[in-house]
């Protein structure tokens, strides 16, 4: 062979050893995968691995600034990182090994996960009597990383290791599998066990650790409440810990780990044991708990914020137009009264009591059936077309009176109109009540946010809030009571208060034609063309009835009984008709329309074929759900922004009561409407404001598109 020769065949060997050797260097690796914002592989702590040995593989995160992703536990919001292993047979692998998080303040919310470089260990296992002489691991990866959107991804890894009579390990990796053991929490061999006392967890470590903790975290994912404040009380032997529990707390795990972090970050790794009664704890418990409520400075700074946004949604609820009528009939009687404080201040309490304990009882008869398993939520009463034909009864019949055909005060009408229009505590008090039941449905945004916190709080919590919205929606009463500055501001009783009270009575006959609309709504135009002509009786009646308190003999009296009968037999036999009546398609709908009729399955149906959708829930007896329609949905601009990014709009009605849409809405932690959804391709479902502007819907769109 010539020197030429051998120097070429030299060459060739030494180019094959040295793409030989990087193969085996890059069989540690599966290589990356990148997605949006993210990038990921799988590696192996070994490159040659042995039958019978265990050893480890991590998955190998690297998110970009300012994204993370979760820990088992995610917190208030997230979604932890799952690994599907397809292993060869026999081969076994352990849990994820998860590193100590770090919190992510999102107010309200808190969650738990990782920034940066994240290193995820698993540990495998060989059989003894592994025959072949590779291994390939297969992961089908499933992750969310987050930033202030959500994007969830996965990825599929595989990952081939040579199988030798001895192992080696990829000595390019050591360093990333020992920055990823430091990472994990310490297994310091503390005891410790946990009770549920007070509506908070409570904690017992029996052991010292070798720092003081700052923080803990639960790995349990519905056992504490994220965003409430910690307390760490060091003991004699060991430390405290309480925290109040989760709102979908349901029950408590026999065992669960807690990890605690020392002021440098090391976590400490510890398994609390379920008692069932808790241990003597002195008097440390009551640092936490008074009265069985959680007393720490966050959870009382929450509860006080959804208190004031209760009194706020209340006070908003007197300008809403369903309820200034009724409080228009108040107002007059206290006007009336101007001269006399004491006759003031004794009507506004009434009228307070009447509007907090029809609050209260609304609430106690949600809570109840809720606690039954029915599926309702606020505003249901008027679900009812029983109650709305007789509520647009009672309006008319006060507006008739405010105009004079008749005065309330003898026999049957006691019973209703009377009892708002007299003077004195009783009349206050039952103008009250009227207030809060046509008052509800008109959900403003304040009261929106306060309700669907009170729905999933205790009882106690819950009536406390809603207690609150019955304060704020009195307190223009209260204070034109107490404050004599501002009932000077009244003018003196004269001749005018008989014209005003006549044209008070416009508003009442304006919300007694919505609620007509409601009615026609739920039942279709032939069942709201039979209430109208039980109204008509009814106002027959009242004429009649007015004729009477002239001296009109008995036949009057006769006939406005009788007619009064009509009307309601009328109402009884249209709302008992209601399941036929709304099983026919309501005359007069366009063909077309922008919008489809929603269903989980035509959901679920577009979202598979990757459409974007928005899903509207409303009701015709919610103010608010109208107006956004008039202002950002069906205008012009929606309607193109719609076409223009193929958006299919779904609208679910809630008028008459429907357990598939009430299922949705708890969801997403509502308990009423309305609820806007927005699901775009590729992104977790947005919940859209309350309150939409006429731009709302293109701006989002524009905003998602770019993504």
């Amino acid at each position: 062979m010539s020197r030429l020769s051998r120097w070429l065949t030299i060459r060739v060997l030494l180019l094959l050893s040295s793409l030989l050797a990087g193969f085996a260097v890059q069989a540690s690796s599966s290589g990356w995968q990148q997605a949006k914002h993210i990038k990921a592989e799988l590696v192996s702590e070994y490159r040659t691995v042995a039958a019978g040995q265990q050893f480890a593989v991590l998955l190998h995160f690297e998110p970009d600034p300012g994204w993370h992703t979760y820990w088992q536990n995610p917190g208030d919001s997230g979604l932890a990182t799952s690994i599907s292993w397809q292993l060869p047979a026999g081969v076994q692998t352990g849990n994820i090994s998860w590193p100590t998080p770090q919190s992510f303040l999102i107010p309200p919310l808190v969650n738990y996960g990782y920034a940066g470089q994240t290193l995820l260990l698993t540990e495998l296992t060989v059989p003894a009597d592994y025959a072949a002489d590779s291994l390939t691991i297969n992961a089908d990866v499933d992750w969310l990383v987050c930033e202030e959107i959500c994007i969830p991804a996965d990825a599929s890894f595989e990952l081939t290791l040579n199988v030798a009579g001895q192992s080696e390990p990829a000595a390019s990796q050591q360093p990333l599998f020992a920055k990823a053991r430091q990472a994990l929490p310490l297994a310091t061999g503390a005891v410790g066990d946990y009770a549920i006392s007070g509506g908070a967890f409570s904690a017992e470590l029996h052991e010292q650790l070798p720092e003081p903790p700052v923080a803990f975290f639960v790995a349990s994912t519905e056992l504490v409440d994220h965003a409430a404040a910690q307390q760490l009380v060091p003991q004699q032997n060991g430390w405290l810990l309480q925290q109040a529990i989760n709102t979908y707390f349901s029950s408590a795990p026999q065992q669960v780990e807690v990890v605690l972090v020392d002021a440098a970050g090391q976590g400490y790794s510890v398994n609390l044991q379920y008692r069932q009664q808790p241990a003597e704890q002195g008097g440390s418990t009551e640092i936490l708990l008074t009265g069985g409520i959680l007393n720490n400075s966050n959870n009382n700074s929450n509860l006080w914020l959804i208190l004031l946004m209760a009194a706020g949604g209340g006070l908003i609820l007197n300008l809403m137009p369903c309820v200034f009528p009724v409080l228009s009939l108040k107002a007059l009687s206290i006007a009336g009264n101007s001269q006399q404080r004491q006759q003031q201040r004794h009507d506004a309490l009434f009228y307070t009591a009447g509007v907090v304990l029809s609050f209260l009882a609304l609430a106690g008869l949600l809570i109840a059936l809720r606690a039954a398993g029915n599926a309702i939520g606020w505003g249901f009463h008027l679900q009812s077309t029983l109650l709305v034909g007789l509520l647009a009864y009672l309006l008319l019949a006060l507006g008739l009176s405010l105009s004079g055909l008749v005065q309330f005060g003898l026999g049957l009408m006691n019973a209703g109109g009377d009892l708002t229009v007299k003077s004195g505590g009783k009349g206050s008090f039952f103008t009250g009540v009227l207030a809060v039941i046509v008052a509800s449905p008109c959900t403003a945004p304040f009261m929106g946010t306060a309700l669907g916190y009170a729905v999933t709080q205790s009882p106690q919590v819950a009536l406390l809030v809603f207690a609150a919205l019955g304060l704020g929606m009195a307190l223009p009463f209260l204070l034109l009571a107490y404050i004599p500055a501002l009932a000077r501001l009244l003018p003196k009783p004269g001749a005018w208060m008989e014209t005003l009270k006549q044209l008070l009575a416009w508003p009442l006959y304006l919300s007694a034609v919505w609620l007509v609309w409601v009615f026609g709504r739920q039942t279709g135009i032939d069942a709201m063309a039979l209430l109208l002509v039980g109204m008509v009786a009814l106002s027959a009646a009242l004429w009649l009835w007015g004729r009477v308190q002239l001296g009109a003999g008995w036949f009057n009296r006769l006939a406005a009984l009788g007619l009064v009968l009509l009307a309601v037999i009328t109402l009884w036999q249209v709302s008992s008709q209601q399941a036929a009546l709304s099983s026919n398609p309501q005359p007069g709908q366009s063909t077309a329309q922008h919008w489809q009729s929603w269903s989980a399955e035509k959901l679920s149906e577009l979202r598979r074929q990757g459409k974007p959708v928005l899903v509207n829930m409303t009701a015709d007896w919610c103010i608010t759900c109208l107006v956004n329609e008039q202002v950002a949905l069906n205008t012009e601009r929606s309607k193109a922004a719609l076409t223009e990014y193929d958006v299919s709009y779904l609208k679910g009605d809630w008028t008459r009561r429907d357990s598939a849409i009430t299922a949705y809405l708890q969801q997403y932690q509502r308990d009423g409407v309305p609820l806007y959804v927005l699901y775009w391709p590729g992104q977790p479902p947005q919940v859209l404001p309350q309150i939409l502007t006429p731009d709302t819907l293109r701006q989002t769109f524009e905003s998602l598109s770019q993504q």
